[in-house]
């Protein structure tokens, strides 16, 4: 189960929660983590998994020296026992370190073992679709081992089925999850009560279209993340509809009301209205409250204390980030002067809450004249950042006791 890096270990611990097994149990690798499972707990994953990128089910793995050894190893698989000839599929390929001269040339060989497996068989071989297979075979090489899997999702996962609209960078959901999991506000460790089970609000003062809001509102009303979307699954030889139904029956009758108040806002209206649209389709529009504003004039959402989340524009984006666009920050290049006035609007409006932020510059609470209590490493795809912990001190100098991830 693949996962963006940094998250390896929460996913190992959610994985735990949903399949009944112990992390002990799970290898857990560098972009992923892996276990035995049933047939039953793979369809559990992807209903119930908010932080790995897809399921995969590990058909292959050995040595290779060149392409007619990873040839020969496809077809050795039982393909017939998991599609049909009239099956359409598509070979995804990664490497590392791989001594092949042509990834291409690699994929192409898996394909022609799996059509001649099935033309041995069958006497009919299978189409090849890149674009809409019904299949998803993925290999991946490294330097002397070759692994096949089985693609059980279909779409990556972070594809929750509501998302319809977004604006230019918009967040995976995934990583929206695993900010939440991190900053202990949701799915912590078993025996600590987290955040959101205590009631305690969230919200995301650059919110574009809702992904963090959203995802946190669905996490307060227990809606499980795959209810709204198909999966690959669906299409094999093994699935058993009866089955299928009965696990979503069991997932709808966990929701229930919000467990904690849940708020999101924007400079840009039109990403407000984007983020109550998706909520609408998420299940969630009572369950999350959208407002348009500057994340500099804002106030705070709520009484209580609680938790930003923050994946702050940067970039080309920052100039998405000015007093009702009327401000031009995008005119100082690195965005100080927006962070140097949002962190003195935090430590003047927002004592006693903490802010998590999410961001490639690993200098950013220095030019906030803000001190982190933790950084936790993450990757939001290829690019490198840090989730910063930062607790907000009254006015007084005095600390202020906040939540902690560890529940303390």
């Amino acid at each position: 189960m693949p996962c963006a890096a940094g998250v390896e270990a929460y996913l190992a611990l959610e994985i735990a929660r949903i399949t009944s097994s112990k992390p002990e149990d799970m290898r857990v690798m560098r972009g992923g983590v892996m276990l035995q499972a049933s047939w039953r707990e793979a369809m559990r994953i992807n209903l119930y998994s908010r932080l790995t990128q897809r399921v995969l089910i590990q058909v292959a793995h050995g040595n290779y020296a060149n392409e007619d050894h990873i040839y020969e190893s496809a077809q050795q698989v039982a393909w017939e026992m998991w599609f049909t000839a009239q099956d359409s599929f598509k070979i995804d390929i990664t490497a590392q370190h791989s001594p092949l001269k042509s990834l291409n040339f690699a994929a192409l060989r898996v394909k022609d073992a799996i059509a001649d497996r099935f033309r041995d068989k069958t006497g009919i071989r299978p189409d090849v679709d890149t674009r809409y297979p019904i299949v998803r075979v993925h290999v991946h090489l490294t330097e002397h081992l070759a692994t096949l899997y089985l693609d059980t999702s279909g779409e990556p996962l972070f594809k929750r089925g509501w998302r319809e609209d977004k604006g230019d960078a918009p967040l995976k959901e995934t990583l929206a999850a695993a900010m939440l999991v991190a900053s202990g506000w949701s799915m912590n460790d078993p025996g600590v009560p987290s955040g959101c089970e205590q009631g305690m609000p969230v919200y995301d003062p650059c919110c574009g279209s809702g992904t963090i809001s959203i995802e946190a509102a669905q996490i307060a009303c227990r809606i499980a993340p795959g209810l709204l979307r198909n999966f690959g699954f669906q299409k094999l030889k093994l699935f058993d509809s009866h089955v299928w139904k009965q696990l979503q029956d069991e997932a709808r009758a966990q929701q229930c009301a919000p467990m904690a108040p849940v708020f999101g806002s924007d400079v840009s209206f039109r990403m407000v209205d984007f983020a109550m649209r998706n909520a609408e389709r998420a299940g969630v529009s009572d369950a999350v409250e959208f407002r348009g504003g500057d994340a500099l004039q804002r106030m705070a959402p709520s009484e209580r204390a609680g938790l930003m989340l923050v994946n702050p524009p940067y970039g080309e984006r920052i100039e998405a980030a000015g007093i009702a666009g009327a401000r031009q920050i995008a005119e100082v290049d690195d965005g100080g002067d927006f962070f140097s006035q949002l962190a003195s609007h935090w430590k003047k409006n927002y004592s006693g809450w903490t802010a998590w932020v999410l961001t490639p510059d690993l200098k950013l609470p220095g030019r906030m004249r803000l001190k982190e209590s933790r950084r936790v490493p993450m990757w939001n795809g290829p690019i490198e950042c840090r989730l910063f912990k930062i607790e907000m001190v009254a006015g007084s100098k005095r600390k202020v006791a906040a939540f902690d991830a560890t529940g303390h």
